[in-house]
């Protein structure tokens, strides 16, 4: 079991920035594959960005409506993984979720709701 915890989020004018925060509980979160989801009101939840830690360092892969905006990161020795995210939109507007995934086991966390207004 991975309990998940996600913070960071708020209301923000467009083109803002938020830094969203995930701690994760568990002794192998290395080995996690980390990512984060967005739902927003009435839409299925989408995959925004995902980071795995490889031999050769971290590989990180990203939905396209938010390459070179959002960046996300982890830090294996305090468990915790993070999305920087730049030049947001209306269209941001939703809950994000951390999610943790171990040979096809994921763990959710309970959301943290961003939302990008004027």
């Amino acid at each position: 079991q991975v309990q998940l915890v996600e913070s960071g989020g708020g209301l923000v004018q467009p083109g803002g920035s938020l830094r969203l925060s995930c701690v994760g509980s568990g002794s192998i979160f290395r080995l996690y594959a980390m990512s984060w989801y967005r739902q927003a009101a009435g839409k299925q939840r989408e995959l925004v960005a995902r980071i795995t830690s490889g031999v050769s360092g971290d590989i990180t892969n990203y939905a396209d409506s938010v390459k070179g905006r959002f960046t996300i990161s982890r830090d294996n020795a305090k468990n915790m993984v993070y999305l920087e995210m730049h030049s947001l939109k209306p269209e941001d507007t939703a809950k994000y979720y951390c999610n943790a995934n171990f040979r096809g086991e994921g763990f959710w966390g309970q959301g943290t709701q961003v939302t990008v207004s004027s």
